[in-house]
C-alpha cells in the first residue's frame, strides 16, 4: 500500500522505529468511495458478493503464505478446558470463516491471537512474530499491523464517530494535529461505508449497521495488513448484512487484506469465505471449503451445513449451476 510519511517527528518524541504510514488522502478516498458505493450495490436478497465457484476456490497449499500460525493451543479458565492441542494457519490473502457451536471458543481464540487471552500453553505467530511473552512495547509494535471489529462494535460512547476512528491514529502517531488528523479519519469513516455526516454523530445515535461499520472504519484506521472480525453481521437485517459481506469483500479485494472472520452467518460463509476453520472437540477439526467440508462425516459439519438452513443457504449460492 503506496502513501507518503508522516511528518517529521519532533526531536523530543522517541525513535521506536517508524510506523507504517498512513494511506495519503486521494488513496483512501478513492477505496472509501468505492467500497461504499460496492456495498450500496446490494440486492434486496442475500445475493452473492462473489459466485460461489470463486468463493470455493481453494488456492493450492504451496501459495500459502501463513500469515497465522497457532500450534498445540490450550486455553482453559478454572477446570473447563476450551482449547487442548489447537492448531490453526491462515494464508495471507484469504478471507477465512471461523464457525462452531456456541461455547467453543471461537471469541477466545481470537484473543488468544491478538494477545488479548494469555493461553496455557501453546504457539502462536502472527506477521512473522511471536505474540507470546511479548513485552507491551513489542506487541503493540505487532499491533498495530492489524485492526479489529469486536462484537457490537466496542465504540466509546462517550466519543464521536469521527474521535473513535481517531483513538488508534493519536496513539500510534501522536504527533498527527488536525486538520490532518479530522481528514484521515473522515476518509477511514468512508471507506467504513459511512456517510460524511456520520462522523460528528455519538454511537447512541447510529442504527446497529452504522455502529458496525464505524467499528470497521476505526479497524482500519492504521492501513492493517490483518482484519478480524467478530461476530460483523449479527443483529443484521438481510439486507445490511449482504451490504456489509460486499464492503468487506471489496476492501478485502483492494487493499490486499487477510480477513479473520467469525461468523454465524451462513450466506456469510458462501459469499465471501475462501475456506472455512471448524471449532469442535475443543480444537479445529477441519479448515477447507465448503464442498470439500461437506464430504466429511463429523456430526457437527454435518448438522451445521446439511441442516434445513444451511441448505436453503447453499442453494441460493449453488443452484442453477452456478457451481460447475
Amino acid at each position: 500500500m503506496s502513501g507518503v510519511p508522516p511528518p517529521d517527528v519532533p526531536p523530543d518524541v522517541p525513535d521506536e522505529g517508524p510506523p507504517p504510514p498512513l494511506k495519503t488522502a486521494a488513496a483512501t478516498a478513492t477505496a472509501g468511495a468505492a467500497a461504499r458505493s460496492d456495498a450500496g450495490k446490494a440486492a434486496p436478497a442475500r445475493t452473492p458478493a462473489r459466485t460461489p465457484a470463486a468463493a470455493g476456490a481453494r488456492r493450492p497449499k504451496q501459495d500459502c503464505e501463513p500469515i497465522i500460525v497457532v500450534k498445540n493451543l490450550r486455553n482453559a479458565f478454572g477446570d473447563a478446558v476450551i482449547h487442548e492441542d489447537l492448531d490453526l494457519t491462515v494464508c495471507r490473502g484469504e478471507i477465512l470463516g471461523v464457525v462452531g457451536g456456541s461455547g467453543t471458543g471461537k471469541s477466545v481464540l481470537l484473543r488468544s491471537i491478538i494477545g488479548l487471552q494469555t493461553p496455557e500453553q501453546g504457539e502462536v505467530e502472527v506477521l512473522g512474530e511471536n505474540m507470546i511473552d511479548r513485552t507491551e512495547d513489542e506487541a503493540k509494535n505487532i499491533r498495530r499491523r492489524w485492526g479489529v471489529l469486536f462484537q457490537n462494535g466496542a465504540l466509546f460512547s462517550t466519543l464521536t464517530v469521527a474521535e473513535n476512528v481517531e483513538v488508534p491514529i493519536r496513539e500510534y502517531f501522536p504527533f498527527l494535529k488536525p486538520p490532518l488528523l479530522d481528514e484521515i479519519a473522515s476518509y477511514k469513516i468512508a471507506m467504513g461505508g459511512l456517510p460524511p455526516d456520520a462522523g460528528p454523530k455519538y454511537p447512541s445515535e447510529l442504527s446497529g449497521g452504522m455502529v458496525k461499520r464505524a467499528g470497521l472504519a476505526r479497524a482500519l484506521s492504521l492501513d492493517p495488513e490483518l482484519l478480524f472480525l467478530d461476530e460483523p453481521t449479527a443483529g443484521l437485517d438481510p439486507i445490511a448484512a449482504a451490504a456489509f459481506d460486499q464492503l468487506i469483500l471489496s476492501l478485502q479485494q483492494r487493499l490486499g487484506l487477510t480477513v479473520f472472520l467469525i461468523t454465524h452467518d451462513l450466506d456469510t460463509l458462501h459469499a465471501i469465505c475462501d475456506r472455512v476453520a471448524v471449532l469442535a472437540d475443543k480444537k479445529v477439526i477441519a479448515v477447507d471449503t465448503i464442498p470439500n467440508l461437506l464430504a466429511l462425516d463429523h456430526p457437527w459439519i454435518q448438522e451445521y451445513f446439511n441442516g434445513p438452513r444451511g441448505r436453503t443457504a447453499a442453494e441460493s449460492y449453488y443452484k442453477e449451476g452456478a457451481v460447475a
